[in-house]
C-alpha cells in the first residue's frame, strides 16, 4: 500500500523557515518523481517544487527558486522541502505525491497518482 506522510508545518513568521518531510512506503522509492504541491482555501493546487528519481534532477516554481530547496534521501524513503525566507503568500497546505516524472518541470496534480494528507503552512507577516 503506497503511503506518502507529510510532516514539518506550522506557523512562522515571514523571513523565517520551515523542513517539510515527506516519508513514503509501499512502493519502490528510488524509482519515482516526488512533487510537493499546495493549496490554499479559494485557489487551484499547485506545484512548488519537483525532484525526479535522480536527485540531481530539481524543478521549482519561479516564485520558489532561490528560497526554496528540494532533496531527497533514498535511503530513508524521505523527500525534504527547505523553506527559506517564507512570504504570507506562502501559506498553505502542502502535499508530497509520488509520480513517474518532472517532465522537465511542466507537471500538473493529474501526473501524479498517490497523495499525502498534507501539513499546513501558515506564515504571519
Amino acid at each position: 500500500q503506497v503511503q506518502l506522510v507529510e510532516s514539518g508545518g506550522g506557523l512562522v513568521q515571514s523571513g523565517g523557515s520551515l523542513r517539510l518531510s515527506c516519508v513514503a512506503s509501499g512502493f519502490a522509492f528510488d524509482r519515482y518523481s516526488i512533487a510537493w504541491f499546495r493549496q490554499s482555501s479559494g485557489t487551484e493546487r499547485e506545484g512548488v517544487s519537483c525532484v525526479g528519481n535522480n536527485p540531481g534532477d530539481t524543478y521549482y516554481k519561479d516564485s520558489a527558486a532561490g528560497r526554496f530547496s528540494i532533496s531527497r534521501n533514498n535511503d530513508k524513503k524521505t523527500v525534504y522541502l527547505q523553506l527559506d525566507d517564507v512570504q504570507p503568500e506562502d501559506s498553505a497546505t502542502y502535499y508530497c505525491a509520488t509520480g513517474l516524472g518532472c517532465f522537465s518541470g511542466h507537471y500538473f496534480p493529474a501526473d501524479f497518482g498517490s497523495w499525502g494528507q498534507g501539513t499546513q503552512v501558515t506564515v504571519s507577516s
